[in-house]
């Protein structure tokens, strides 16, 4: 019987093997190829789901729901006169920015304000200033029950809700005004007899419970 020789030998057992193994570098490549695939697929869903979402509020008018300790307050937006604003808004809406904010200033027959800050600030000047009209211009933008937001620029990204309980003769001077209550105005009146103290401050806790989206009153 023939020798097999050990060269032969050799390469019989190298072709016996069994799979080669799989690199770490391999393995880590590919979970990092999945992460990618897996990250990218979201944010493709979040951008079509944001577009569509705001393709349908801009279609129609927009009402928006402030939900409060006190009731509800429906809100409707000027898209057309105050978009940058009412953008924005709706992107803090989304996000549930005004969820819990509390309404830290209410002056009677003027205004009451939501916001992230307890300082004085726009709130004490106004109450300075806009109880001594004596003849107010009544044109839609001075009504009462007006939503706007201040048009100082802050920094920490904070968002300020005004609606006014009264007409107010220089409000286009203090307010970016971006929208009306339409439904609740007796709610709003309602925050507006709570006991403050000498700064304006609600003595007891009123907070925008949540914001919702309704596309007709």
């Amino acid at each position: 019987m023939a020798r097999i020789k050990p060269q032969a030998l050799l390469q019989q057992s190298k072709k016996k093997k069994g799979p080669a193994r799989i690199s770490v570098t391999t393995i880590i490549l590919n979970s990092l190829i999945v992460v990618v695939t897996l990250f990218f697929l979201y944010a493709t869903y979040r951008h079509w789901s944001q577009r569509s979402r705001t393709q349908i509020e801009n279609r129609q008018s927009v009402f928006k729901i402030l939900d409060t300790a006190k009731g509800s307050i429906t809100v409707e937006l000027f898209k057309d006169s105050s978009p940058e604003v009412v953008d924005q808004f709706l992107d803090l809406c989304h996000r549930g920015h005004f969820n819990g904010m509390l309404f830290r200033r209410v002056i009677k027959h003027y205004v009451i304000q939501a916001g992230d800050s307890d300082k004085l600030e726009a709130a004490e000047d106004w109450t300075l200033k806009g109880k001594h009209y004596s003849q107010l211009d009544t044109s839609l933008k001075h009504e009462a029950f007006m939503l706007g937001t201040s048009k100082k620029k802050r920094d920490n990204g904070a968002f300020e809700l005004f609606i006014t309980t009264a007409p107010i003769q220089d409000l286009n001077e203090k307010l970016i005004v971006f929208g009306k209550v339409v439904k609740g105005e007796d709610i709003v009146q309602e925050i507006e007899e709570v006991d403050t103290d000498e700064h304006y401050r609600p003595k007891s806790s009123i907070a925008i419970r949540s914001v919702t989206l309704k596309q007709s009153v």
